[in-house]
């Protein structure tokens, strides 16, 4: 009987083909950080004036301390310098701020904010019966606390300076008293102040407090109307210093405009002397030339 051929059984074993390299993840790494770009890329170009703005501050001056941009304080929602360019924006958003404040539609009637050659004039105007202030008292009531509080709480995230008017109307205290509207309009813009300071507008913020009285009336035509009874807050454009690169460039050409003149005036060479005329020797009419020999 023929024996059977032996069964043979060969397992192949699946290799590894070898170490491929990491060259895969410096690709997927650039992928990945082109992504970032393009996606940071396109916020930016989304973005407000404002913010690019105070983005471009950053890298110029990253510490904070520039002159002309970035700041070390936060702005109105958004960091941003007010100048005369975005100085309606300011006013936007102040008006929402305030709108926030209890029993605001009462009082947005005697809130006025206009735009001025010195800034944005913010004026918080009173009525017959007082509005932010009791008659005749420097003090502020409930109402006029709550609009100041809130409008110190958004100036005060701003670098521009400050400053703070009281007025009043044409009438006038009884006679016999030491205390007149001068008094009134200056304690008014004071009390202001004091409670300014205290809830968010920086110490050095404030660069003036002016009582005007009743010198500078809302109401030419109607000196005892009740709206020339007003504070002023004045957010102030801000001037930028001049640059020193731009002095230092002025002194050197001033400087160097002077030294050029007086060289100019030492080498100019002194006019030609004429030398004195050699008096010739007179002929005399009787003397004949010599005869030539022969």
């Amino acid at each position: 009987m023929p024996s059977k051929p032996p069964i043979i059984v060969i397992k192949k074993k699946g290799g590894h083909g070898g170490h491929h390299g990491g060259a895969w993840k410096v690709a997927y790494a650039d992928f990945v950080t082109a992504m970032m770009a393009l996606f940071i890329v396109l916020w930016l170009l989304s973005s407000s004036k404002p913010v690019k703005e105070a983005i471009a501050g950053y890298f110029k001056d990253p510490s904070g301390k520039a002159d002309k941009t970035g700041s070390d304080r936060a702005g109105v929602g958004e960091n941003f310098v007010v100048n005369k360019d975005n100085m309606d924006q300011l006013k936007q958003q102040l008006q929402k701020a305030m709108e926030k404040v209890p029993d605001f539609d009462k009082l947005k009637d005697h809130i006025e904010m206009t735009v001025t050659n010195e800034g944005l004039r913010i004026e918080l105007m009173e009525s017959a019966k007082g509005t932010f202030y009791d008659l005749g008292s420097p003090d502020l009531n409930s109402d006029g606390k709550e609009i100041v509080v809130k409008l110190a709480q958004e100036l005060g995230k701003l670098p521009n300076k400050l400053a703070i008017e009281g007025h009043t109307d044409a009438k006038s205290y009884s006679k016999g008293r030491n205390y007149s509207n001068w008094e009134l309009s200056s304690d008014r813009a004071n009390a202001a102040r004091r409670l300014m300071q205290l809830s968010g507008v920086g110490e050095d913020q404030v660069t003036q407090v002016r009582g005007f009285a009743d010198q500078r009336l809302r109401k030419t035509d109607s000196p005892l109307d009740p709206s020339n009874r007003r504070i002023s807050v004045i957010v102030q454009y801000l001037v930028a210093p001049e640059a020193p690169d731009s002095k230092a460039e002025g002194a050197a050409a001033a400087a160097s405009g002077t030294n050029a003149s007086e060289a100019k005036a030492g080498n100019a060479k002194p006019p030609d002397e004429k030398a004195p005329d050699t008096p010739k020797p007179a002929q005399d009419p009787a003397a004949k030339p010599a005869s030539p020999p022969h």
